[in-house]
């Protein structure tokens, strides 16, 4: 199982590399979303404004660069897949990429928000974490929601639609969470979200393992 997981994941990297106009669409996509609130609003003070602002991009950004992981297979690939590996392995790997790509693009995305617009967080390395487990939420909802779609005719307005409602919880912690860092209000006061943001993300991985493979039988 670990070397398949291992193995579709390099696959899904080497065809990133492979499409690296992709590539550089989104990167493209994030410094030119960054720059027109910059343009909007230059400088934000208020702390709540800028976390909420960052997250709203964040989720553009997941939407955007993740919800393709499934929808860019076409019928003939899928098959091919479906002959040589496990869909649990399948899922996961999609999952790993997916946190991996979001991961690089949420840094990229914070460097050039905290140059262009200023960066409040007084607790950056909780801030990390919070992105960190906060990428990792979107790129399973995403993942698996892109799963979906791809059995009714690659419908991309589908992922937003179904994702958007189990997004909910993992974006309202996340926010509280991120915001508890800006505020450095300590782990004592933070470690609640954190636990809570890392078990919405277990739960949604757990799913995603489990209900995948009915899935993929269709």
């Amino acid at each position: 199982m670990l070397d398949a997981i291992i193995t579709l994941t390099r696959k899904e990297f080497r065809l990133e590399w492979r499409q690296r106009s992709v590539l550089g669409g989104m990167l493209l996509y994030v410094i030119s979303t960054v720059f027109i609130c910059y343009l909007s609003m230059r400088r934000i003070v208020d702390q709540p404004t800028w976390n909420a602002l960052f997250w709203i991009v964040q989720v553009f950004i997941a939407v955007n660069g993740i919800a393709k992981s499934f929808l860019q297979e076409n019928r003939g690939r899928m098959l091919y897949y479906y002959t040589i590996a496990d869909p649990r392995a399948m899922i996961l790997s999609k999952i790993m990429y997916g946190l991996v790509l979001m991961t690089t693009l949420s840094i990229i995305h914070l460097g050039v928000y905290s140059i262009l617009v200023g960066n409040p967080v007084q607790d950056f390395p909780m801030f990390l974490v919070a992105v960190l487990l906060g990428s990792l939420g979107l790129a399973s909802v995403i993942t698996m929601v892109s799963a979906i779609a791809s059995k009714a005719s690659n419908n991309v307005g589908l992922v937003s639609i179904l994702g958007f409602p189990v997004l909910i919880p993992i974006l309202m912690t996340t926010i509280r969470f991120s915001k508890s860092a800006m505020d450095g209000l300590g782990w004592f006061v933070a470690g609640k979200f954190a636990l809570l943001l890392i078990g919405l993300n277990l739960l949604v991985s757990a799913l995603a393992y489990l209900l995948f493979p009915y899935l993929w039988k269709d």
